[in-house]
């Protein structure tokens, strides 16, 4: 688990250091924009999202496999938990997108 959670900490803090790398303009002086912030802010949301879906399918698809295992026939119901996990880093993806946009 402290091995996760490392991990996770350091893909976060290699996005943020990558939006404010890239996020720096030529007009700007050296410092972050507005177009900076919103980059910033969506690495980390699909940063947070990945992370937090990777999570859920762990627990959710472990138990699925076991359940099935046992029961062959509650594969269609197990898979629909499985997919609401997944939901979790589409709708992460989404919110990133929609910041993109917002840089001109």
């Amino acid at each position: 688990m402290r091995y996760k959670l490392k991990l996770a900490f350091t893909l976060c803090l290699l996005l943020v250091l990558t939006g404010v790398a890239s996020a720096q303009e030529g007009g700007a002086a050296g410092g972050v924009t507005d177009s900076g912030w919103i980059a910033i802010s969506a690495g980390i949301a699909m940063a947070g999202g990945a992370i937090g879906a990777s999570f859920a399918i762990s627990g959710t698809g472990t138990a699925a496999v076991g359940a099935t295992a046992e029961k062959p026939e509650i594969f269609g119901r197990v898979l629909i938990f499985v997919a609401l996990a997944e939901a979790i880093a589409i709708y992460a993806l989404l919110i990133a997108f929609m910041l993109w946009t917002k840089i001109r």
